[in-house]
């Protein structure tokens, strides 16, 4: 087993549409980004590829690269999970905290761990997603944008079959 941490963090732009774990957001500014500015997929990616030792989401799909430019993350999520499955690792469960004043979170976590089940071909019930506020303080308390955190933790195939642990190695036996 492995785990990774993945965080990320955008400023609020009016000009962009509001995405949040492949959701859109009705009547809310967007994110700034190089692509489509979705903070919860590029802290999902992230988790995931630490997990696998595979790098970040900048590695994989750098900022100046024009090919990502506007880049739905959903796609970049389906592409880091291919990336965690050649590496021989199975994804078992990922949690994930948005933090923002606006939006509410709760009425979208429903429909954002259906979709980043559905991409990284998990169920939803192995997704976890929540939203928090900053009480008022610092910039996401003077609502200036969102911050979000994630967990991921993956399972070798490898190991599960006496093997060394996947291309990271070190899987402790159970």
């Amino acid at each position: 087993m492995r785990i990774g941490i993945g965080y990320d963090s955008h400023r609020f732009d009016a000009a962009r549409p509001l995405i949040l774990g492949g959701v859109r957001i009705p009547d809310h500014a967007g994110l700034t980004g190089h692509s489509d500015g979705d903070a919860v997929a590029h802290a999902v990616i992230d988790a995931l590829l630490g997990a696998a030792g595979a790098g970040d989401v900048g590695t994989h799909f750098p900022p100046t690269d024009a090919a990502w430019k506007d880049a739905d993350s959903m796609e970049l999520l389906a592409r880091a999970v291919r990336l965690v499955d050649d590496r021989d690792y199975d994804i078992v469960n990922v949690d994930v905290v948005v933090v923002c004043e606006t939006p509410r979170i709760a009425p979208h976590a429903q429909a954002m761990r259906l979709r980043l089940g559905e991409v990284m071909g998990i169920s939803a019930g192995a997704v976890s997603l929540k939203g928090k506020t900053n009480e008022g303080m610092g910039w996401i308390g003077a609502g200036e944008g969102v911050a979000v955190h994630a967990v991921a933790l993956l399972r070798s195939r490898v190991a599960a079959d006496g093997g060394s642990g996947g291309a990271g190695g070190g899987a402790w036996p159970l």
